[in-house]
């Protein structure tokens, strides 16, 4: 049943640490998800400094979810979008040929906060590779809720359980929230080849083995299901896989001469910034950092 265990990495962001699931060298990608992190939970005092915000960066080629549990970030690209990241909502952006953006702490700035939540990113089909890039906040009634013996589940993205979100996706998956009670059973929708469940909060036991916060479970094909070990916040993802796909830092593609381009770019400075934040970015890795702007 369980083909791949995978234990989060601390990376750090800069200003704070994420755990990093995806990618891992003994398993690239799960269906289209080519990239998970796991960011806190995160206690912020009020006043915490613009260093641990999310300068703008440059992405191709691929989706960002960024979905939270508690907290708040604000989101704004180069397509015009200014947005609030809040707890069971989603925000879906379209990178495609190209799209920066900025996530920053301005509740935390202000007022302190409590940040858990996971970002992770759906490569496209090579044939959407290049498209427009763009922007969908979705929250309510566009993600369907549903609660079975234990179980209160919400639907991300994509089509599991006979239900589908109303965010529009570019190929087939499904990617979910769960909170468990103690004792609670789960099951894993069987009509994706690739599929896995991430424990963000308490453990779970599957297959007689028991896992904790931090664990990712790649199962097989077939029948899978799992029982919460107390109380406990489970992520279900998965699809079908797409090809090899190179990464380079925000890229995204199934071109390695596309990612030297987006390289090239990006350090030519030739990518639009953020509409509404556009006084600073984050450089190419290696590249020396720009002078800060003093209107900043």
């Amino acid at each position: 049943m369980i083909e791949t265990v995978i234990h989060q990495r601390r990376r750090s962001l800069g200003g704070f640490e994420v755990g990093r699931v995806l990618p891992f060298v003994a398993r690239r990608r799960v269906g289209p998800f080519v990239f998970f992190d796991h960011m806190g939970p995160l206690e912020m005092a009020p006043g915490v400094p613009r260093s641990v915000d999310v300068r703008p960066h440059p992405h191709i080629g691929l989706s960002t979810i960024t979905y939270l549990f508690s907290g708040e970030i604000m989101h704004r690209d180069s397509v015009g979008s200014e947005q609030a990241i809040r707890p069971g909502e989603v925000n879906w952006m379209v990178a495609g040929r190209g799209i920066t953006h900025s996530e920053r702490f301005e509740k935390a700035r202000a007022r302190g906060d409590h940040v858990h939540g996971i970002q992770a990113w759906v490569a496209l089909p090579e044939a959407d590779e290049e498209t427009d890039p763009g922007f969908a906040h979705h929250a309510g009634e566009d993600l369907p809720l549903w609660q079975e013996g234990g179980v209160h589940g919400r639907m991300i993205a994509g089509s599991a359980f006979g239900m589908s979100a109303k965010v529009r996706t570019h190929s087939p998956l499904f990617y979910a929230h769960l909170d468990m009670t103690d004792g609670a059973r789960a099951s894993l929708p069987a009509d994706y080849s690739e599929r896995a469940a991430y424990v963000a909060a308490g453990a779970i036991e599957c297959g007689s083995r028991r896992f904790g916060a931090g664990d990712m479970i790649v199962l097989a094909p077939g029948a899978a299901s799992f029982t919460a070990s107390g109380p406990a916040t489970v992520m279900l993802l998965g699809g079908e896989p797409l090809g090899e796909r190179f990464l380079y830092w925000n890229f995204v593609s199934s071109s390695r001469e596309r990612i030297e381009q987006a390289k090239a770019d990006w350090q030519a400075r030739r990518m639009k910034l953020p509409d509404l934040d556009h006084d600073e970015l984050i450089p190419l890795p290696d590249e020396p950092a720009p002078a800060p702007n003093p209107m900043s």
